[in-house]
């Protein structure tokens, strides 16, 4: 493909570098990596704090302290969100003036609203990657949106979810190959992702009890309430907490680890962690919820129906019987960071070629 001028918008919460606050971020890093590679000239709009070894243009996410009268408004929105606003409206403008100039393609791959919103104003394609299921803000700036809103989903249960607002492409995440490098595996099974309610590690903990296997613990602990009330009183003994890792580290974990969860209480859009650790070799075993089922195919591990503990250790000990070099085979074939980079720059093209065409 000839290089293109690309526009990448990432979160204007957490800076895009290691260790990351969440998949989104890891995605987004991946993302900007690959196309680098791949010649085109990118521009990472990211927060604040970003990886310096990417071509990055902080956003401008400025401190907002409101006064005593604006406080006074009992609809005042909190702060943190009016400087997450403020960032992107600044941005968008920026490129209604002169983003012609500079970009070929947008990709939006933040969850604010705005870059939809405002799509229409540029003078330029838009691309925006769904990575959750339809929230008030992101669905109501689609249909309010002054004409159509290009959209990829992170999966085909993503895409189902909003078949409603918009009839979006298909392109699943990928994870870089080179990085994740597979292992001999071990005794222990492994939980990785943000500590939250959403993910439920403490059923990955109750199941890992069940089934009479050690189990490590990754990650970053964003909601102090829930670990203090939920996995602090679980660990010790066979369940460990390894602490936030950066991915060098948590790659030699999932490589030595017999087995990862997998516990979303949502439905998961996708389950990036899911195909790091098969990449690594590691079979998975996880509920069947959001996009799972199209990751986790025979051989590659075993869903668990419902939240019931006594499935999921059910499911971890079918997933141990599965051969590591078939499970990272089926991430080659399926989840490779090069074939998400190719789907995206077909999409690119496409909307380059439609804008042409008008």
């Amino acid at each position: 493909m000839i290089p293109l001028r690309v526009c990448l918008i990432a979160s204007s919460r957490h800076p895009v570098r290691q260790p990351f606050a969440g998949g989104l971020e890891s995605l987004t890093h991946q993302l900007a990596v690959q196309l680098v590679r791949r010649g085109h000239d990118l521009t990472l709009f990211a927060a604040p704090g970003s990886d310096p070894d990417l071509p990055v243009a902080e956003l401008e996410v400025r401190r907002i302290r409101y006064s005593p009268a604006a406080l006074r408004d009992v609809h005042a929105p909190a702060e943190e969100w009016m400087a997450d606003h403020h960032a992107y409206l600044s941005l968008m403008l920026s490129l209604a003036r002169d983003g012609r100039r500079r970009f070929d393609v947008v990709h939006n791959n933040s969850l604010h609203h705005l870059p939809v919103a405002m799509s229409a104003m540029l003078d330029l394609p838009v691309l925006t990657t769904l990575h959750t299921p339809p929230t008030p803000w992101l669905e109501s700036a689609i249909g309010a949106a002054q004409a159509p809103v290009a959209c990829a989903a992170v999966s085909r249960s993503t895409a189902a979810a909003w078949r409603h607002v918009v009839d979006a492409a298909v392109v699943h995440n990928g994870v870089d190959l080179d990085r994740w490098q597979p292992g001999r595996g071990g005794r222990s099974a492994v939980w990785t992702g943000r500590l939250v309610a959403e993910k439920a590690p403490h059923l990955a903990i109750e199941a890992a009890q069940l089934a009479r296997i050690p189990l490590v613990l990754a990650g970053p602990a964003p909601d102090p309430t829930y670990f203090i009330r939920e996995i602090e009183p679980r660990l010790g003994g066979d369940i460990t907490y390894a602490g936030h890792l950066d991915h060098q580290r948590l790659a030699d974990l999932l490589a030595r680890s017999a087995v990862a969860v997998v516990t979303p209480a949502w439905e998961e859009p996708f389950g990036l962690v899911a195909i790091e650790a098969m990449a690594c070799g590691t079979p998975v075993a996880a509920l069947a919820r959001g996009a799972l089922p199209e990751i986790v195919e025979h051989g590659t591990g075993a869903l668990a129906a419902g939240d019931d503990p006594t499935d999921l250790a059910a499911a971890i000990g079918r997933a141990l019987t599965c051969d590591r070099h078939a499970v990272r085979d089926h991430v080659i074939r399926n989840f490779s960071a090069s074939r998400m980079v190719d789907r995206y720059e077909s999409l690119y093209a496409k909307l380059l070629d439609t804008r042409f065409a008008a």
